[in-house]
C-alpha cells in the first residue's frame, strides 16, 4: 500500500512544483536563447511538440493567437519542438530543413529547437506521453500559469484567454 500511495504522489505533482526547466539553444535565426528568461513576453503560450507531424496540431492555435494575444500586451508565443540530443552535424541539417519550412521569420524567431535528454525534461514539466502537444502558458521565471494538449478547441481557449487575463 505505501508503495502505490509513494507511485502516485509522484505523478500528481503539485501545480507549483512544476516550473518550466531552464535550457539554452539556439532559435531558427540561429539566436541563442535560454529559456524561460529569455522569453520576449511576461506571459508566454508555449507549445511543446515531439513529433514532425504534431505541427498541424500547433498550426490550429494560429488563428486564435493572430488575434488574441495583442489584446493582452506583454504575451506572446513559442514552438519548442523537442527531440532527442544529437551530433551538431545532424542539429544543423535539422534545424536548416525547418528554417527552409518557415517563410515567417518572426515565427522562425518564436521556434526554438531543443536538442535534449527528453527524460528529465518530461519530468519537471509532468509531462507523461509525447503523442500530444504540451499547450502552457509559462513566465519568464519558469512558472506555468495554465496548461492542456492537443490542437485548438474554442472550450480550450476560453480558459487560455482566461488565464492571460490573470483570472
Amino acid at each position: 500500500m505505501l508503495t502505490t500511495l509513494s507511485l502516485l504522489l509522484a505523478l500528481t505533482l503539485p501545480v507549483d512544483s512544476i516550473r518550466f526547466p531552464t535550457v539554452t539553444f539556439d532559435n531558427l535565426e540561429g539566436r541563442a536563447l535560454t529559456l524561460p528568461a529569455d522569453f520576449n513576453g511576461e506571459r508566454n503560450v508555449v507549445f511543446v511538440a515531439f513529433l514532425m507531424e504534431q505541427q498541424k496540431d500547433v498550426d490550429t492555435w494560429a488563428p486564435w493567437l493572430k488575434q488574441t494575444l495583442p489584446k493582452y500586451p506583454g504575451s506572446d508565443f513559442y514552438e519548442i519542438p523537442t527531440i532527442q540530443r544529437m551530433v551538431a552535424p545532424m542539429r544543423w541539417v535539422i534545424n536548416r530543413g525547418m528554417r527552409g519550412g518557415i517563410p515567417d521569420r518572426a515565427v522562425r524567431e518564436r521556434t526554438v529547437t531543443l536538442y535534449i535528454d527528453k527524460g528529465p525534461f518530461k519530468r519537471s514539466l509532468g509531462i507523461t506521453t509525447e503523442s500530444v502537444i504540451q499547450v502552457l502558458l509559462v513566465d519568464k521565471a519558469g512558472k506555468i500559469w495554465w496548461r492542456t494538449t492537443g490542437p485548438y478547441t474554442p472550450a480550450k481557449a476560453v480558459e487560455l484567454e482566461q488565464a492571460l487575463a490573470g483570472r
